[in-house]
Order: C-alpha cells, then sequence, then structure tokens
C-alpha cells in the first residue's frame, strides 16, 4: 500500500532522515518507535507531503505521489493526524466532523452514525465546543475526522502523548478496533511498549536513520529494545 524509499529530509543544514526506508501493507499496523528527535514525526510529514525529501520517492496505491501537494493526499486515501491532535478549537464536535468529511460531496447521517458509533462519547458531546474537551477526547476526535473521509491508510502521529494511564490504554483499544475493522494504521509512538503490542511490524528510528525492524513480538524480545525503550 504504501513505500519509501530512501528518503532524504533536511531542515537547513540539519540532516533529519538519512536514507530511510520501509513499506506498509494492506491490512497491517507498522509502528515507527524511536526517542524524542529520532525523525518520526519527520517521516509522517514526508508522506502526507508536508515536508519533501531531497531523494528517492514515496508510493501509495501504486502512484508515485513524491511531489504531489499536502492536500491532493486526502482525496487519495491518505489520513494524517497530526501531533498535538490540531481539532479545530473554536467549533463544536460534529462541525470538526464535518471538516474531515469536507472531500465526500456531503456529509451524510450514516458518516456520522458510524464515527458515533465507535466513538460514543463524542456522540454526547457532539454540540460541545471541541476546546472544552478532555485531552482524551480531543484525541478521539482527532481520530473520529480523519475516519469521516474514509481513509485507506491512516497515519497516527504520538496518539498516546500527554494522556494519563487510563487513557492511553483506551486510545490503543481504539486503534485495535479500527484494525480488527479493517484500517491499514501507520502508527508513530514513543511509548515503545504499546506501539509493538498491537503492531504486526515494527521499524526503529535512531537520529534520522532506521536500525530495526522486524515484527512486534520480535522486537519487544529483542535486549537492545528491552534496554533502550522497554526499561529492561
Amino acid at each position: 500500500m504504501l513505500k519509501a524509499e530512501n528518503l532524504n529530509v533536511y531542515y537547513g543544514k540539519i540532516h533529519a532522515l538519512k536514507d530511510v526506508s520501509f513499506e506498509v501493507h494492506e491490512g497491517e499496523i507498522v509502528a515507527l518507535i524511536g526517542a524524542n528527535g529520532a525523525g518520526k514525526s519527520t517521516t509522517l510529514k514526508t508522506i502526507s507531503g508536508i515536508l519533501h525529501s531531497k531523494t528517492g520517492k514515496i508510493e501509495f496505491m501504486g502512484e508515485d505521489i513524491s511531489h504531489i501537494e499536502s492536500y491532493k493526499l486526502l482525496p487519495k486515501g491518505l489520513a494524517h493526524v497530526p501531533e498535538g491532535r490540531r481539532i479545530f478549537l473554536q467549533m463544536t464536535v460534529e462541525e470538526n466532523l464535518e471538516m474531515g468529511g469536507y472531500i465526500n460531496k456531503r456529509v451524510t447521517d450514516e458518516d456520522l452514525e458510524n464515527v458515533y458509533s465507535r466513538f460514543p462519547r463524542l456522540k454526547e458531546r457532539r454540540s460541545q465546543i471541541a476546546g472544552t474537551l478532555s485531552g482524551g477526547e480531543q484525541q478521539m476526535l482527532a481520530m473520529s475526522r480523519a475516519l469521516m473521509s474514509h481513509p485507506k491508510l491512516l497515519m497516527l502521529d504520538e496518539p498516546s502523548m500527554g494522556l494519563a494511564p487510563i487513557l492511553v490504554e483506551q486510545i490503543f483499544d481504539i486503534i485495535r478496533e479500527l484494525h480488527e475493522a479493517g484500517s491499514t494504521i501507520l502508527l508513530v509512538e514513543q511509548n515503545a511498549e504499546m506501539a509493538l503490542q498491537i503492531a504486526g511490524r515494527a521499524y526503529v528510528l535512531e537520529s534520522g536513520r532506521i536500525t530495526l525492524t522486524g515484527t512486534g513480538h520480535e522486537l519487544m524480545e529483542s535486549d537492545s529494545i528491552k534496554k533502550a525503550y522497554l526499561g529492561g
């Protein structure tokens, strides 16, 4: 579904991604894990056209999207839930969801009910101003807004950031449920243990390079991963 080859991304003179290559197959959860500053968010921004690689290419559903403007990727089925959620704080929950479905000719009641069935808490707060939601509710809203576009690939950037442990578990339960319902997910997550528990495959980023790859289970059992990320 997604194939990135030889990505090299710079912030000025800073070489943020160094020959990064990876792929995501349909129906998978693939995790990118690593410390702060490793290049995880930069990778997602490059895939979604916010940043551009000096080399290589990105293919999505067999099409080269390396030089396609970011706003043209959502209609192709690529949805990005950014770090920090970036919901519309002054709009209601339902208005946020309607914005998520803007690529459709019209947002139907069925679209809204499909989201509300997965996120019943949002249905209870459908008329509430989004900026007054809790952190966990805002994350649910950001994810559900992305789902309104019926994406082929859902990219999640640090969905657990800043949440209490019980809410982190809820968010990961939702990610697992979305996957079981057929969603393909590329997950960037600093909480390596939670990410590896649900990922079919994972890549480890260190200082802009992919240094290790394997199944979630294989990386959970890796001594170097236990030492670096799991406190083992």
